[in-house]
């Protein structure tokens, strides 16, 4: 899919890292935190980071309670969930109190959701939306789970940033 080919698509004005996370099947947040904060020393000070799915609930939930050592230019939250069942029998990523120190940290925020998106639902985006007031929401139709092979109005974003 599109983040196969995001380091290529977006050429040299743009670093790109993209990190497995560990045991994606069974995630725990305590597991991501570890290795999340492993790679912080690795990126830039102006950073935009990304999330997809579980990756996004991860940064909404790492940002809301930690302090990120580094500018944060935008966050891109795409088909993330805004809520998460307390057995959710793939992750145990669940958002607790307000977000307000996501908003604190970052300069712009992104959400992006597909209306007909079967494995996150919609209401997540606007769950989004009202923590996030100030967020600019892309809202697709047929984008499903955001795993298309391109995402061109992502790279628009992401290189209107740049300029």
């Amino acid at each position: 899919n599109w983040k196969n080919s995001l380091h290529t698509d977006l050429g040299e004005d743009f670093d790109v890292l993209i990190p497995q996370m560990p045991n994606n099947q069974k995630a725990r947040y305590r597991e991501w935190k570890i290795w999340f904060e492993r790679i912080v020393p690795l990126l830039n000070d102006e950073v935009i980071l990304l999330g997809h799915s579980l990756g996004g609930i991860f940064l909404a939930k790492y940002l809301a309670a930690h302090k990120f050592p580094k500018k944060i230019i935008a966050l891109f939250l795409l088909a993330a969930p805004f809520v998460t069942p307390g057995k959710h029998p793939i992750a145990d990523f669940v958002l607790t109190g307000n977000l307000k120190g996501v908003e604190k940290q970052v300069l712009k925020i992104f959400i992006y959701h597909s209306m007909d998106d079967e494995i996150v639902p919609y209401f997540c985006a606007r769950g989004y939306k009202r923590a996030f007031p100030e967020a600019t929401l892309r809202t697709f139709r047929k984008y499903a789970h955001l795993n298309e092979p391109k995402f061109p109005e992502l790279l628009k974003d992401l290189r209107l940033l740049r300029k």
